[in-house]
């Protein structure tokens, strides 16, 4: 039966339907707003079958069929709890949320998924739930802003095996850090709140990896993208996070060749390049997409001149991850197996970033090695 615990008229309302209820047939499931309080509902009513929260439907019907045995469905029995995903058996994505509620000047996401639409969060705390028992060692958290999940729902609070839960990045991120696993966090706004996931990092709840799209760093470029940002803002919070969090990987992505871009602006990103000592960095020539605001503005480079920058751009960087990753050599670093040979530390994100090369291995299972050789993108090792 479906209660309410918000007014105190409804709760003693909802307590008595219990008990009509099992005075009834005896056997009764208790959800809704006063599942929240399953110990409470439990003092007075000790023999319903299960309490849970609201928006909590697999765990009402993992109520009713621990007593009532589920019909078999060959439509959908086969089909396992964590739906039917591409990715190996030991990582996979978690996506939060579609859309976007920024408008950047390049992008046109929005036009075609519209508005950010965040999930609620015990839908996704159950998703997660059931990749951890079906064998995955790895969620990558992904949307098209992470940072803004819950924004839309006003952080709702949302419930998760009857525990109340914010719809809220920090929240997710602590409640996903209890599952054990490697918790991995894409396409990070850099919103203030984010600071506060940092110190989770610092702790080993959530891997210490953020992806940070910061795009450009010229203020007058990145207006003309429509991502208000300052460099000077972001090179403060960087150094603030590797304070709190010493071993923290910030990857990010950059667009060189921008409509108007300046070589003194470019130079001026590849010095914010030089003070930021990004661990992992992408970097895309400006392209034009159809439907895209930035089609219209002036200033439209040769060809030439966007992929020089880029490789430029790459170049310099190449330098920069080639010094951070020497750095690693002689020390000992857990990896996560994806096929005998080759591995990823928490460093690495899967298909995007350098991986740790060895010989053996398990595909899917954790093991140790011992760095003895880096180039600019990858580690080299030996199992331990």
């Amino acid at each position: 039966m479906n209660t309410c615990g918000f007014i105190d008229a409804a709760v003693e309302e909802s307590l008595g339907a219990i008990g009509e209820a099992l005075a009834k047939n005896g056997k009764v499931v208790v959800t809704g707003c006063l599942g929240a309080k399953r110990d409470f509902i439990r003092k007075i009513h000790p023999s319903v079958l299960a309490v849970t929260g609201p928006h909590d439907t697999p765990a009402v019907m993992d109520a009713v069929h621990a007593h009532l045995p589920r019909p078999h469905d060959p439509l959908v029995d086969l089909i396992p709890n964590t739906g039917i995903k591409l990715t190996p058996k030991h990582y996979a994505y978690l996506k939060i949320a579609e859309g976007c509620n920024h408008r950047c000047s390049f992008c046109i996401i929005p036009s075609m998924r519209g508005d950010l639409v965040s999930r609620p969060i015990g839908e996704v705390m159950q998703e997660a739930e059931n990749l951890v028992k079906a064998g995955v060692k790895e969620l990558l958290v992904i949307s098209q802003d992470t940072s803004a999940y819950g924004v839309d729902l006003k952080y709702r609070t949302g419930f998760f095996r009857g525990k109340p839960l914010k719809t809220r990045m920090n929240e997710l991120c602590a409640e996903l850090g209890q599952l054990g696993i490697w918790i991995r966090l894409h396409y990070v706004y850099p919103y203030p709140h984010v600071d506060d996931v940092i110190p989770l990092m610092a702790r080993g709840k959530i891997l210490p990896y953020l992806d940070v799209p910061f795009q450009h760093a010229s203020p007058r470029i990145l207006k003309l993208m429509k991502r208000p940002a300052s460099s000077e803002k972001v090179l403060q919070r960087l150094r603030d996070w590797r304070k709190i969090c010493p071993e923290i990987t910030v990857r990010s992505t950059f667009i060189v060749g921008f409509p108007g871009e300046t070589e003194a602006e470019f130079s001026d990103l590849l010095s914010f390049l030089k003070e930021a000592q990004l661990d992992r960095v992408g970097c895309f020539a400006y392209s034009p997409v159809e439907g895209a605001a930035a089609n219209d503005l002036p200033g439209a480079l040769p060809e030439e001149v966007k992929l020089e920058r880029r490789a430029r751009f790459m170049g310099l960087q190449e330098k920069i991850s080639l010094r951070k990753l020497k750095m690693k050599i002689g020390k000992k670093m857990k990896v996560l197996v994806d096929e005998p040979g080759i591995g990823r530390s928490m460093a690495d994100a899967p298909e995007i970033d350098g991986v740790v090369r060895f010989k053996g291995g398990r595909a899917g299972e954790f093991a140790d090695v011992l760095i003895d050789r880096a180039d600019q993108h990858d580690l080299f090792g030996r199992l331990q």
